[in-house]
C-alpha cells in the first residue's frame, strides 16, 4: 500500500510546497516546523488504519462509550534529518515509545557510497507497530537497511514508512525489499542526480533543518 499525499487536496500539500521552496528554506525553524506538520498529518492518516477498542469514560455528567487506540506504535527515525518528522508523529501518538538509528552515506574516493549504520537505540519491538520516518526516500538503501536490521532483531507486527519526498527508484527499492511495508509519502519525484539527490526534491533535509555539516 502506498499513500501519495500529492494525489489528494489538503493543507498538508502547502507544507510540502514550503519544504521545497528555496526562499522559505532559508528559515530553518520554519523548515523544521513544516516537517513536523507533515509528520502530524501522516500520524492522523496512519491512525485510521490501526485497531481500536471501546472504553467507558466517566464524565462529570455521566458515562460515554469511546473508541480509543488499542496499541501505541513505536516511532523510529534515522538521525539527524528525521527528528522533526518524528516529532510530528510523536505530537499525535503522544504515548509512543521511540527508536533512534544513526545511518549515513559513507562516500568512497570514486564518488560511490555505502550506507554506514553505527548506532541503534530502541525499545522492545516484538509484536509492535513500527513507524519509520525519514524526510527523503532517495535510493531507499538506508531505509531498507535500517528496517531490515530491526526486522531481523524483532518480530514486528506492522511496518509503516513515512517520507516527505520520495523518488520512483527509492519506492521501487523499498517495495522489492520490504513488500509488506505501508508507504506514506508527501510526493514522489521522477529523477535523481548522479549523487543520488532527488530532483526536484528539496535539497539536503538535515542541512536545511540543522545547518550545513562539514
Amino acid at each position: 500500500m502506498t499513500f501519495d499525499l500529492s494525489k489528494t487536496k489538503s493543507i498538508a500539500n502547502t507544507f510540502v510546497a514550503e519544504l521545497r521552496d528555496e526562499n522559505i528554506q532559508k528559515d530553518s525553524m520554519r523548515f523544521r516546523k513544516n516537517l513536523e506538520r507533515v509528520g502530524e498529518f501522516f500520524a492522523y492518516e496512519i491512525s485510521k488504519t490501526l485497531k481500536y477498542t471501546t472504553k467507558e469514560v466517566i464524565t462529570p455528567l455521566g458515562t460515554s462509550q469511546c473508541e480509543v487506540l488499542e496499541q501505541q506504535p513505536v516511532l523510529a527515525t534515522i538521525l539527524r534529518a528525521g527528528l522533526p518528522l518524528q516529532q510530528g508523529l510523536l505530537n499525535i501518538f503522544d504515548k509512543a515509545e521511540c527508536c533512534f538509528i544513526s545511518a549515513y552515506r559513507k562516500v568512497k574516493k570514486s564518488g560511490d557510497f555505502i550506507i554506514q549504520m553505527d548506532y541503534i537505540s530502541t525499545p522492545d519491538l516484538d509484536g509492535k507497530i513500527l513507524i519509520m520516518a525519514d524526510p527523503m526516500l532517495a535510493t531507499g538503501q538506508s531505509m531498507v537497511m535500517c528496517c531490515k536490521e530491526l526486522i531481523n532483531r524483532y518480530k514486528i507486527a506492522e511496518l509503516h514508512i513515512v517520507a516527505a519526498i520520495a523518488s520512483i527508484e527509492g519506492v521501487a527499492h523499498v517495495r522489492a525489499n520490504l513488500p509488506k511495508a505501508k508507504l506514506w509519502l508527501g510526493a514522489i519525484d521522477e529523477e535523481m542526480t548522479s549523487k543520488s539527490y532527488i530532483v526536484p526534491g528539496l535539497g539536503d533535509a538535515g542541512d536545511l533543518a540543522y545547518g550545513e555539516k562539514v
